[in-house]
């Protein structure tokens, strides 16, 4: 071709840029594109590995229009490759012969159909078909093998996404050939779905030569389609079909029986749960009677994930399925959902809240017998003081008050069929095999389970992750560990402290925590403010022995930087106001700082557990043909810096690791937290495989929906014998690996023996408690019943003592947490929406200043946070301005005050805890002040 015909193909290029990007097979094509340099290849490659097939296509097309510098003809090499690849279809575009505007029409809809009905064509015999659209000429020999490779890694479902991916790519006339492939296989079902018939008529199809219908077919139907949200394999006929194992444990909860459910994660807990609410609304309406069922969940995520992936997608064609967390934004009332809806998904803190008020008398509440069954996810949080338990409760008085109402003769309030699910009940720190049998016997009458369903699997047995523990060698030189803990004994002998135990233990932690809250209470400064940076010291020794030196440094300087920030005064710009103990702190840091800079580059004295954690990853990815993992960590912190340090590490990089970290929603001062949308965005790019290794904390133990891994890693970490369970659980893919990466000496390789045996006391535990006689089962669990009742009418009777013994507001004052200066009197203090403590007096807004808040502003309901409001003495924080119905609220945080009561100097974290009835804030009166002295200012300006 001449210089001409290639600026034309530029041309070309540019016009059908839209068009071309989703029928280019990037990876196969790179191969043969000689006129492409190196560089611009593995650019072109790493889009591609890093957004997919069509943004990497995009970037192609962008590189050739945009570059100058090819050789003569290159446009011809593009339409070869094109055609060898089997991008026939793309070929003839760049050729500018664009199939006519009706042919391309059409074909544009038997694409839009694929992708309406991927779902459920995914259930097809991948192999099989395969095999036939390559004897049609549908795929090229590469295709086919990759498709096959696939379907052995990833199973048929994935296998069968890359062939529909692949078939959509190919030139007009590609829709019939696949139907003639459908139907030589004998999948008459998904040919009929396809040509929009009915599939419960057993006739022979016809395979269409046409597709002309498409068009007419996808205007009518497509909306339709849309609602139902088809899923996937034996669900595409609108029935779920389980596994023999799962029929059994849920074969009682059929009957209308409650019970729970004790099955490994992964193995498909809440698909059970999905047919078990099925069935039972069925059998509801078959009654003629109505059925309510309430999904409960203990993380707003799960709201969305049961109703995406399990409820809602299995369900909605035929019931109205809604859920409500903390952060939906619906406009009517959770009675009104209740009332409008058949399955109702939503976090259990919403149902307890509302059950509170009905039981008020709130017109706002709702009561359990609207609810005809209760499904409760992770229900091994039923226990004392979890809000699962609270809601159990009033389920078992009830069901204490129906008996009595039935020996009276009168009618019983009905009570929902409750549905428990959990992968691991545990044994509650049980040292013995009858202890543990006792804490599974309380967890089914905390649920008033008729029994605990589980099952041994045979087949399952091979998803089983391989264990393995890899010890690091203890560290034999620590020069940084040193110095730190060279300053925590200056710091001991300037506040004459002698800890109990050694620094960079948690031993260690909850000892300077103690001797900061005795110190705030004694109004000892010089002590309380030690403690405080001993507290962030320690947990740098932590941060040393598990990842980077340089990471315990930069936490280290952040901290004295930003306590240097606090103490600058607003007023006169440029001056610290600090105390001596203070300036002794920040100078024993500021001398010692270079010497810590020294030594956090020399990377010989780096701790072994994290050359111990590289050579397990390395292992994994070089292994591994698709290797998949998470690695947890026990904190935020940790799991930043650790994905920090994996993805500016090249050898990570050549071995083809994706790394992103995964931290939970809860607010804390250190570490800003994920939002739920953050989270999500995580899971899906590890789902999809933008990321491959995630390093997560353990919100990602338990219930969240995260893919298939074939290896999982503990850093460091050890828990209980239920986060063991739900970690280990996570490798569900074929050949996975559980490894526990710890320094030898460091307890954690023991820690996690005691969980391998209490693991074993919970098997041996769940086994016997099914085999108890009915009788002895049935008295048992009536005794720790009754037991639950007394407690929580003595809790009650407590409870209502205790507010009408509060005190008035005036019986306290506040003062500052660091400098003891006064702050107010509880008399100054009123509650928001019976929340929010503010103090809006002139006099209190002399004390403080207001810095920027950090964190990202929340907007919420009829008041919005603006910034921290802070001691002018001392820079220490008291709380957040709250704007509130256009007045501004500073909005106090007890936990940074020392409260004087009765005389006595006491600390809290939560105002809960503190016995006071404080007065509602008076807007009207607030508001009438804030316009007369806005009126005053207007007069004095005139």
């Amino acid at each position: 071709m001449s210089c001409d015909q290639d600026a034309e193909t530029r041309h070309v290029l540019g016009c059908f840029r839209d068009r071309l990007k989703r029928l280019i097979q990037v990876e196969p094509l790179l191969d043969l594109l000689h006129f492409l340099e190196p560089d611009r290849k593995d650019r072109i490659k790493a889009k591609f590995r890093e957004e997919g097939d069509i943004n990497a296509a995009a970037f192609l097309i962008d590189e050739i229009i945009h570059s100058k510098n090819y050789a003569r003809g290159w446009s011809r090499e593009l339409i070869a490759a094109l055609e060898t690849v089997g991008c026939r279809h793309a070929a003839k575009y760049v050729l500018n012969s664009p199939p006519e505007p009706t042919e391309e029409a059409e074909n544009d809809s038997c694409v839009r159909l694929i992708d309406l009905l991927q779902l459920t064509l995914v259930s097809m015999k991948t192999g099989d078909v395969c095999a036939h659209c390559r004897a049609l000429g549908l795929l090229t020999l590469e295709d086919q093998e990759n498709i096959m490779k696939l379907t052995e890694n990833q199973g048929n479902i994935g296998g069968a996404r890359l062939l529909l991916k692949r078939l959509v790519k190919n030139e007009a006339g590609w829709f019939s050939k696949f139907l003639q492939a459908l139907e030589d296989t004998e999948h008459h079902d998904l040919v009929r779905e396809l040509r929009g018939e009915p599939c419960n008529e057993d006739v022979h199809i016809e395979v269409i030569t046409n597709g002309s219908w498409i068009c007419e077919f996808l205007q009518t139907q497509l909306s339709n389609y849309r609602i139902i949200s088809l899923p996937s394999s034996e669900e595409s006929k609108r029935d779920i079909v389980l596994r023999d194992y799962q029929m059994e444990v849920a074969r009682p909860a059929l009957e209308e029986k409650n019970i729970i459910i004790c099955l490994p994660t992964g193995s498909g807990k809440t698909r059970v749960a999905v047919y078990i609410t099925k069935k039972h609304l069925e059998r509801k309406k078959q009654m003629g009677q109505p059925g309510k069922v309430v999904v409960l969940v203990n993380k707003v995520p799960l709201v969305e994930q049961h109703y995406k992936a399990e409820f809602g997608r299995f369900l909605k064609h035929q019931y109205s399925v809604e859920r409500v967390s903390g952060a939906s934004q619906l406009k009517i009332s959770f009675p009104q959902i209740i009332e409008q809806n058949d399955i109702i998904i939503c976090t259990a803190q919403i149902l307890e809240n509302s059950l509170a008020k009905a039981k008020n008398g709130d017109e706002d509440g709702i009561k359990l017998s609207q609810f005809t069954l209760m499904v409760i996810d992770e229900c091994h949080h039923t226990k004392k003081g979890g809000v699962y338990n609270h809601i159990m409760i009033r389920y078992l008085s009830q069901k204490h008050k129906n008996q009595l109402l039935k020996k009276q003769e009168k009618s019983p309030v009905p009570l929902p069929q409750i549905l428990g699910l959990t992968a691991s009940p545990g044994v509650g720190g049980a040292m013995n095999q009858q202890m543990a049998e006792e804490h599974i016997l309380q967890i089914c009458a905390n649920l008033d389970a008729f029994t605990i369903k589980t099952t041994t699997f045979k087949e399952e047995e091979a998803k089983t992750p391989y264990k393995r523990i890899a010890r690091a060698e203890e560290r034999k030189e620590d020069p940084f560990g040193d110095v730190i803990k060279k300053i925590m004994d200056e710091i001991h002998t300037h506040a004459d402290l002698k800890p109990l135990c050694d620094p960079g233990t948690q031993y260690y932690e909850q000892w300077v925590v103690q001797k900061e809250q005795n110190a705030a209470k004694e109004e000892n400064q010089m002590v309380r403010v030690c403690a405080e940076h001993l507290r962030q010291y320690n947990e740098a020794l932590h941060q040393s022995n598990t990842i980077r030196m340089s990471d315990a440094f930069r936490f280290l300087n952040k901290y004295h930087t930003e306590e240097l920030k606090t103490k600058s005064s607003p007023d006169e710009e440029g001056t610290i106001t600090i105390t001596d103990t203070e300036r002794f702190l920040f100078t024993l840091f500021k001398d010692n700082k270079a010497k810590l800079q020294e030594l956090m580059g020399k990377p010989q004295y780096e701790n072994n557990s994290l050359a111990q954690l590289k050579t397990n990853i390395l292992k994994e990815f070089s292994t591994r043909e698709r290797a998949r993992g998470i690695i947890f960590t026990r904190t935020r912190l940790s799991a930043i810096a650790l994905c920090q340090w994996i993805q500016e590490n090249p050898k990570f990089d050549e071995v083809g690791v994706r790394a992103s970290y995964l931290i939970g929603g809860g607010d804390q001062s250190v570490v800003k937290p994920m939002t739920a949308a953050e989270q999500k965005d995580v899971l899906n790019k590890f789902r999809d495989g933008q990321i491959n290794l995630l390093i997560a904390t353990t919100v990602a133990e338990e219930g969240l929906d995260i893919a298939e891994c074939n290896f999982v890693i503990r850093y460091c970490l050890v828990t209980n014998e239920i986060a063991m369970i739900q970690a280990r659980g996570r490798g569900r893919a074929e050949d996975s690996s559980y490894t526990l990466v710890a320094e030898a000496g460091s307890g954690v390789a023991e820690r996690e023996s005691v969980n391998e045996y209490r693991e074993k006391m919970m098997s041996t535990a769940i086994v016997k408690v099914c085999k108890m006689n009915r009788a002895d089962y049935e008295k048992k669990t009536r005794e720790f019943q009754m037991q639950a009742i007394i407690e929580e009418k003595v809790k009650i009777k407590k409870k209502l003592l205790k507010g009408m013994m509060k005190e008035p507001p005036s019986k306290i004052s506040l003062s500052c947490r660091q400098c003891s200066v006064f702050v107010c009197s509880g008399e100054d203090i009123e509650k928001i929406e019976n929340m929010h403590h503010v103090n809006v007096t002139k006099q209190f807004s002399k004390l403080f200043t207001v810095r920027e808040n950090a964190s990202l502003q929340e907007r919420l309901l009829d008041y919005e946070t603006n910034g921290v409001i802070a001691c002018k003495n001392c820079g220490q924080q008291w709380g957040s301005m709250m704007l509130y119905k256009s007045i501004e609220c500073p909005c106090l945080h007890i936990k940074h005050f020392v409260v004087t009561y009765s005389s006595k100097k006491k600390t809290f974290s939560k105002w809960s805890e503190l016995p006071i009835k404080f007065p509602a804030f008076d807007y009207t009166q607030h508001a009438d002040l804030l316009v007369e002295d806005s009126e005053e200012e207007d007069l004095e300006t005139d």
